[in-house]
């Protein structure tokens, strides 16, 4: 089977986009430079901010996002992947938008925790407000039955302080130990396992001192875009 040519809509933020890049070339079974899958980025981190326009009705990111799918589709991209959870608000219109699948980063965590974590019943979301809020982890996960929970108020302030110190470029121990103190927080409440939900996060939280795993949305996303891609099941 021919190999599709894999898009990122990235540019939220930039940093993510990186990681994304780094993940799908990891994931990716190659010896050889020719064995990697042909990738083409529209990094344009001139996309709106999400929470700025569902919480303060600033300018709408949705259009940007249309502009460049269709840019990647043009370009000859058979498969797109978005590395920005709070951006999968307007995955549906983004979709329409296009003739070729835009992959679903809540739908493919939900794909790695059931293969790889099958007696998963309560998992913690570190995220974005608005991804919480939109309950986009929420929604997915009801269809296997598995309940999401999510930071108290305080947490989430912490949460979102290491979301913007990331995308300022501070990854340092800092910033690890806010997200770190949130996790804890979530397997104290229950959490079976936490998903690292803003491509921010699984830069800097790791499965250190945790005694349930991170779930990393940006690599399920990563792993689902090379099965896709190779057409393997």
């Amino acid at each position: 089977m021919k190999e599709k040519i894999v898009g990122i809509l990235g540019g939220m933020g930039p940093e993510a986009t990186v990681d994304l890049f780094r993940k799908v070339l990891k994931a990716t079974p190659a010896k050889t430079d020719q064995e990697h899958l042909r990738i083409i980025i529209d990094c344009n981190s001139k996309i709106p901010d999400r929470m700025a326009y569902i919480l303060r009705g600033g300018e709408d990111p949705g259009p940007y996002m249309i502009k460049s799918a269709k840019l990647l589709e043009s370009a000859g991209c058979e498969l797109i992947l978005i590395p920005c959870n709070a951006a999968h608000n307007w995955h549906g219109v983004v979709q329409e938008s296009v003739n070729i699948p835009v992959l679903h980063i809540m739908r493919s965590t939900l794909d790695y925790v059931t293969e790889k974590h099958p007696k998963t019943e309560i998992i913690g979301l570190l995220a974005a407000t608005l991804t919480i809020r939109a309950g986009l982890y929420h929604k997915i996960f009801a269809e296997k039955n598995i309940e999401v929970i999510t930071p108290k108020p305080e947490h989430q302030e912490m949460v979102m302080k290491a979301i913007w110190e990331v995308k300022a470029g501070n990854t340092g121990p800092d910033v690890s130990r806010l997200l770190a103190y949130a996790a804890e927080s979530l397997v104290a409440s229950g959490a079976q396992g936490v998903i690292a939900g803003c491509t921010e996060i699984p830069i800097v939280l790791k499965n250190e001192g945790l005694p349930v795993p991170v779930i990393d949305a940006t690599n399920a996303l990563a792993l689902a875009a090379v099965k896709e891609a190779l057409g393997r099941a």
